[in-house]
């Protein structure tokens, strides 16, 4: 009986690494038919039909294609990176067209300006351009500004004067998108602050009332360098109710600067040099003149008595020498601190007429710095609900 030589599998029969056939188990290298348990009788021992003795050969499990990815995964980076390497590069020889020496610049100076692409004739585009707004028929082409005329070597003519640019007026005439024009570069809101009706130009080195849209309620002008008021300077702001113009240079104002303005109720002008007050209209309810140069020759007579709505008045740190009477009976506080009053008419607050007369609003005086003695002058405030304060 003959036996068969054992041969070791070669190396193409290896299909994986052997690293990875070592972790397999052992019984898994024996082939079996699906849905039946693999061959777990030795290897030898097996008989043929005749009786003899035959050695089984150990069949190999062919491992799936899951497994043989994850075997060549950790080559794949070395191989890229491999061909990579390998792969021809083209050589600066290679290139079609020109040939470019990189060890020597170009002649930048001898360049030629035709020598890049094709030209292109701007002629042509005269024929395709068409203007939107043509000249009327019988004009060709635009008046052209004529200058100075110079004089003729025989005529004697003298040149006309260049004329001065004229200059530019702080009016406006049309409103635009962020108010009127000021004259100065920019619209009134993008000079100061529009906000609601109210106009809030402080602190803007302002020489002049800039032009305020027409809607305008309030108009705040603190602490510049203003110097006058113009009668013009708040025509036609019938919406207008208060101005305050705190901490300028107001050295003098219109008489009618507030004659458009019917609706004012609030004036606000300490810390000037006014020596006079303009006019102002029976709906004020607040008037704030303090620490200017006013004297009693710049108050308008019976200036206050119309306004029956008037509540504070402060008339203090100025020059006046008398209280300017009649007072409204609407008042709630008059203040004349710091000024040159020395005397009370018996009906500067009360009536004379009337012992009975009383008036009940009138609760905040103020006399403070003045040369005056309160005690001389009981009968003029033996009306009010409280003694004024200050005097001597």
């Amino acid at each position: 009986m003959t036996r068969e030589p054992h041969c070791p599998p070669s190396h193409n029969d290896l299909t994986l690494p052997l690293r990875n056939l070592s972790v397999w188990p052992r019984k898994q290298l024996v082939n079996s038919s699906p849905g039946k348990p693999p061959d777990s009788s030795p290897h030898r021992g097996t008989k043929d039909p005749q009786g003899r003795r035959v050695r089984r050969r150990r069949t190999k499990s062919v491992p799936s294609t899951h497994d043989i990815m994850m075997a060549l995964n950790p080559l794949v980076v070395p191989l890229t990176a491999l061909l990579i390497l390998l792969a021809p590069r083209p050589s600066v020889g290679d290139v079609e067209g020109d040939d470019y020496d990189l060890n020597n610049a170009p002649d930048w100076d001898n360049l030629d300006p035709n020598g890049f692409g094709e030209s292109y004739d701007y002629d042509d585009l005269d024929q395709e351009m068409e203007v939107g707004t043509l000249a009327p028929p019988g004009q060709k082409d635009p008046p052209q500004a004529q200058g100075p005329s110079e004089p003729s070597e025989g005529d004697g003519t003298p040149a006309a004067p260049s004329l001065a640019p004229a200059p530019v007026p702080l009016d406006f005439k049309e409103p635009g998108l962020f108010g009127p024009e000021t004259g100065l570069g920019m619209p009134t809101c993008l000079l100061c602050v529009c906000l609601s009706g109210s106009v809030y130009c402080d602190d803007s080195d302002l020489k002049t009332i800039p032009p305020l849209p027409k809607d305008t309620t309030h108009f705040y002008g603190r602490f510049n360098n203003i110097q006058h008021v113009r009668n013009t300077d708040f025509i036609n702001l019938n919406k207008l109710k208060g101005i305050d113009l705190t901490g300028n240079q107001i050295s003098d104002m219109g008489e009618d600067v507030f004659r458009s303005s019917p609706q004012l109720e609030q004036i606000v002008l300490s810390d000037n040099l006014l020596q006079a007050l303009p006019w102002l209209p029976a709906t004020m309810r607040h008037i704030d003149v303090r620490n200017n140069k006013l004297t009693s020759a710049g108050m308008h007579p019976e200036g206050f008595k119309d306004m029956s709505q008037l509540e504070f008045l402060y008339l203090s740190n100025n020059h006046l020498s008398y209280i300017p009477t009649p007072l409204p009976e609407s008042l709630r506080a008059l203040h004349l601190q710091s000024n040159n009053i020395q005397s009370l008419q018996e009906d500067t607050f009360c009536n004379a007429q009337d012992r009975s007369y009383s008036r009940p609003h009138l609760e905040d005086i103020r006399l403070d710095a003045n040369p005056i003695h309160l005690h001389l002058f009981a009968s003029s405030y033996a009306c009010l609900p409280r003694l004024p304060l200050g005097g001597r």
